[in-house]
């Protein structure tokens, strides 16, 4: 019954999952797919001529301590067939790890031969540290050396030793990939729940911490932008931050979670929805994962397909 004194009915929670995927994955095609990266030939020889020094260039950029190091391991692991660890990585995090220019070639078959794609991981961006915008730029254009450290307080000098004064096509950054961590995304909307209210209060210097460091992000894929360079973003830690995504992993397109830091993410940086791509890092795991695996490999093949675009584009003109 109704009445003054009746209590207000109380609407049971939405479920944290979607009915089906809104995103399709072949779960089940793992091995189409990795076949598929390990015969990647973007740049097919003519009259001759020798192509071993191209390939398609990724730099993957974004906040300290949200996974780009160990996003390039598991690729490398994933590729190769085993764990790797080549690109350090803090397991801590928080404070950038990564402090000189360094790209990541990952072995095929032979001894001195590669796969036509190469990372680099570059100093990790932070509020009033972390690497420069101009640094970054800077990489892009390709005028950054291997081996380059870098300073948090100064861009990198035309007269240093470390600038390329005449970058080659294969220096240039063909994909630019921010990495971002899915806990460190705000929500859409305030929570009524009280106790994450205080939640949110006690965080609050770090999310206006993360927003100063996305619109330095912001800026990065502007320039790109300008460039003609192609974006992408990936969000890791998905599993921490969704507990049904950590409980099985092919819940990842159906939770309204990671759906939605998904659309946070594309709309404070303006990247496109279908640019974003939610993955799990190999972290302390020890044995191959095909779910983890498979989301990897989607990632990666849309990276490959991007920067080959974008290299023949540059040929052409």
């Amino acid at each position: 019954m109704g009445g003054f004194f009746s209590k207000p009915e109380v609407k049971p929670p939405s479920p944290p999952l979607l009915d089906k995927e809104w995103r399709t994955v072949p779960w089940n095609a793992k091995g189409e797919y990795l076949q598929s990266v390990r015969c990647f030939e973007p740049f097919q020889p003519h009259n001759d001529e020798r192509n071993e020094d191209q390939h398609i260039r990724i730099l993957l950029h974004g906040p300290a301590g949200h996974g780009k190091s160990t996003f390039i391991n598991s690729v490398d692991t994933i590729v190769r067939g085993r764990m790797a660890g080549r690109a350090l990585a803090d397991a801590i995090g928080g404070k950038t790890f990564t402090k000189k220019y360094t790209t990541y070639k990952i072995k095929k078959g032979g001894r001195g031969t590669f796969y036509p794609f190469v990372f680099n991981d570059i100093m990790g961006l932070e509020k009033d540290e972390g690497v420069c915008e101009e640094d970054i730029k800077l990489a892009m254009m390709g005028h950054v050396k291997e081996g380059y450290r870098f300073n948090p307080c100064s861009k990198l000098s035309t007269d240093d030793p470390n600038h390329n004064t005449n970058p080659s096509l294969s220096d240039k950054v063909h994909v630019l990939v921010c990495v971002i961590s899915a806990n460190a995304l705000w929500s859409k909307e305030v929570p009524m729940d009280m106790n994450k209210v205080k939640e949110e209060a006690s965080s609050a210097s770090k999310v206006h911490s993360l927003e100063d460091i996305m619109k330095k992000m912001r800026n990065v894929r502007l320039e790109a932008s300008d460039m003609g360079i192609p974006q992408m973003a990936i969000l890791t830690n998905i599993d921490k931050a969704c507990p049904e995504v950590d409980a099985d992993l092919r819940n990842v397109y159906k939770s309204k979670y990671v759906k939605e830091k998904m659309e946070v993410l594309s709309e404070s940086l303006g990247i496109p929805l279908n640019c974003i791509f939610p993955v799990k890092n190999y972290h302390s795991e020890i044995a191959p994962n095909d779910d983890l695996e498979m989301l990897i490999l989607m990632a990666l093949k849309q990276m490959l397909n991007q920067g080959e675009d974008f290299v023949n584009d540059c040929k052409c003109t």
